[in-house]
Order: structure tokens, then sequence, then C-alpha cells
């Protein structure tokens, strides 16, 4: 059960109070990807302005008043979707005590009595039930839930930890769904890729070709179809991680019925949220291993990279928001990188938008308009999409490929 929530905006030093509490032992954290980055930053602000800033803050204040002893380091989880999230966050942390000019002691003591432990979340959850669904459920129970979130009943928490971690955390023996192992490697791949990936190649064309949710994409044949190529064909056959034969198949697969679970409402505008650091760290190491095997453009990736640069247009900005247009509606752009590519279309336009975010190494850390054809193939289908609307562009690319 929750027994308080404490902001740290608000609480800050309540916050540092409960460093001292030798009874904390667990921190878990979820702040989205954008969230594990270096900020070089003093950890005297109140409070620092990162995550990592935060949290190192309070493990000092804990070495401060509790000692440098063993059993007084934590188990520190973090489940944004990050390759090796436990060692990405350590590291950062070690930067972030170096500039703080933190003593060597506390330094081991980090190092030594905590454990990172990397780890993965699979789940969908669309967030809040629809307002008929949440009155339904309340007066089936007869309380008022307002945390109540709507999620689908698979579920996967792998962490990557050894017996000690597995003793201190014991909720993991009452529900299957909670792994503890040395090596989370395969969970985390099939996960990162093949259902996020598909979500994130997906999301762009899905809003254009007008389609609100997961659940009525997956109604549509040509969208469904297209998701499931795009999956099962393009992605798993593009994972960065060796799989014994078979085994991103049947992953997928079971992705795929998830999708059309009738009960979920998760919706595609959603899922856009911060769309270019996810293409980044979903798909980049996708297409770049698949060309490794294929050397020739993957249609339906290059299909979802053109629905991205389009969506990324942006037809106007307010209070520092930006947002694109689709039938004359706006919808939001909720991207770091908005601002980036609004320069982008600004300068090269419809003719040479492609080749401009594609070579562009600050987005993606390499150049992908060197790959051959992809360029070409990327431009192609992002005409169709201006050319046709995103509708009649995703039903004439499936039937290229019935003809093909």
């Amino acid at each position: 059960s929750i027994s308080r929530v404490l902001s740290s905006y608000e609480d800050w030093h309540t916050i540092l109070d409960v460093a001292r509490d030798p009874q904390v032992q667990v921190f878990i954290s979820n702040t989205t990807e954008v969230g594990i980055a270096l900020v070089n930053e003093p950890i005297t602000g109140n409070p620092p302005s990162s995550f990592p800033g935060k949290l190192l803050a309070f493990l000092y204040e804990r070495f401060k008043k509790l000692g440098n002893a063993i059993e007084n380091g934590t188990i520190i989880i973090p489940t944004e979707l990050i390759v090796d999230n436990g060692k990405k966050l350590q590291s950062i942390l070690n930067d972030l005590a170096v500039f703080n000019n933190l003593e060597d002691e506390f330094l081991t003591w980090l190092n030594t009595a905590n454990t990172f432990c990397s780890s993965l979340v699979d789940r969908i959850v669309p967030g809040k039930p629809s307002a008929e669904i949440k009155n339904s459920i309340q007066h089936k129970f007869g309380y008022e839930d307002e945390l109540m979130l709507m999620a689908e009943v698979y579920r996967l928490w792998a962490i990557q930890g050894d017996e000690k971690v597995r003793k201190v955390l014991a909720f993991a023996e009452a529900d299957e769904g909670v792994v503890i192992e040395p090596d989370i490697d395969i969970y985390r791949e099939l996960k990162l890729r093949m259902l996020n990936g598909t979500h994130t190649l997906s999301c762009g064309l899905a809003v254009l070709a007008g389609f609100e949710t997961v659940k009525d994409a997956m109604s549509d044949s040509n969208m469904s179809e297209f998701i499931a190529s795009l999956m099962l064909d393009e992605i798993a056959s593009g994972i960065p991680y060796h799989l014994e034969p078979g085994t991103a198949s049947a992953f997928g697969k079971k992705v795929v019925d998830r999708f059309r679970n009738p009960a979920i409402e998760h919706k595609w505008i959603s899922i856009t949220m911060q769309y270019t650091s996810k293409m980044k760290m979903r798909n980049v190491p996708v297409l770049s291993k698949y060309y490794e095997d294929h050397n020739t453009p993957p249609q339906s990736i290059a299909l979802g990279f053109a629905a991205f640069v389009l969506f990324m247009k942006a037809s106007k900005k307010e209070g520092g928001k930006f947002f694109g247009e689709l039938n004359n509606k706006p919808y939001p752009i909720q991207d770091d990188q908005a601002g980036h590519l609004d320069e982008l279309w600004q300068k090269h336009g419809s003719k040479g938008i492609v080749e401009a975010v594609l070579q562009d190494t600050l987005l993606w850390g390499t150049d992908l308009s060197k790959l051959p054809g992809f360029s070409v193939a990327v431009n192609d289908h992002l005409q169709a999409l201006i050319n046709k609307g995103g509708k009649q562009a995703l039903d004439q690319f499936q039937q290229n490929k019935v003809l093909a």
C-alpha cells in the first residue's frame, strides 16, 4: 500500500529526512528514457533538477548520516527502457559525484554497498480508463479510486540480480510475472525491439491514417497486416542479439495478439511522446543490423520513418509547444527534438527533409543516409503520404506488397 506521496519540489527536505531511515532499502524509477541523463549540476539544489541529481543527493545524505557500512546500501532498480539501464544510471551517478567533488569514501560506498539492477518492464498500460469504465468499476467495488489505471493481463518485470537481490525483493515470490535472473538481455531485446519498436515505427503512420487507438488499427486489415509484417518480417530479422531460431517469431506472434486485445484503449498519440529518442534507441540498431544481413532497404521500416518525418512537421507553435495538423485539426508534438525538426522542415521543405533528417548524426548517432537505398525509400513513402494521405498511402503500400 502507499503510505504517503512526497513531491521533490514541495517536500525536498522531508525526502532527505527519509534518506536517514535505515529501513529504506529499494529505489524504483520510471522517468522515461530522457530522465536517465547526466546533467552536471550541484546536488545542493532544492532540489537538483535531474533525477540522477536527486538520487545522488539522497544517497549522499544517507551516507553522511548512516555511515559507510554495507548494510546501509540500497537496491536501485531503474525501469526506463534503456539498454543496461542499471549500469547507465550507476555510471551517471559516478560522473556526477566526481563533478560535485564528493569524497572517495563515498564513491567506494556508492559502488560496493549499493546494487544497481538493470530491469525491464513489459506490460501495456494505456493509462486511465474512460469515465464510463471507471464509474462501472467503482460502482462494482463500492469505492472511488483516483489512481485507477488500465493495463493488460500479461505482465513481465525482469530484474537482473543475484540471491541478495532476490532476498530483498520478496514480492517477486508473489507474482510469476516478476523474474530475477543474472542475465535478462533476451527479455530486454525482444520487448524493446518487437513490442516497443513496433509501436514506435507504427504510431506516426497510425495517427496520419486516422486511427485513434491500437485496437482501432488492429481492426483494419491493412494496418494490422502492416504491423504484423513490420514486426515479424523486418524487426525480427534485425534484432542485434543472438536468438535461437523461432524465438523472435514466437514472441512476435504473442505481441500481435496483445495488440488485438479489445479491452485495451491504447491511444497512438500517447505513443508518439518523445518520438525521436524512442526511434533512435529502439529502431536504429535494428535498421543497422538489418542492413548488415540484407543490405537492402526494409520497406515497412522505411514507411515508418517517413511517417515519423511527416508527423514531426509542425504547423504552429503556442506557448513553447509544437502542434502538427491533420484534417484541419491540431495534434500535439510532444518531443524534445520538436524545435530542431521544425527548423529542418523550415529549411529544407518536403523535397529535402528526408536527406536532412537521416544524415543528422545529432538525432541518430550515425548517418542513416549512407544506408544504400534507404533515403530513396523513405522519400518515396513520404511523398506518397503527402500526396495521398496516410490511409490511402498505407492501403496502396499493402496492395503493392500483395502484387509484388
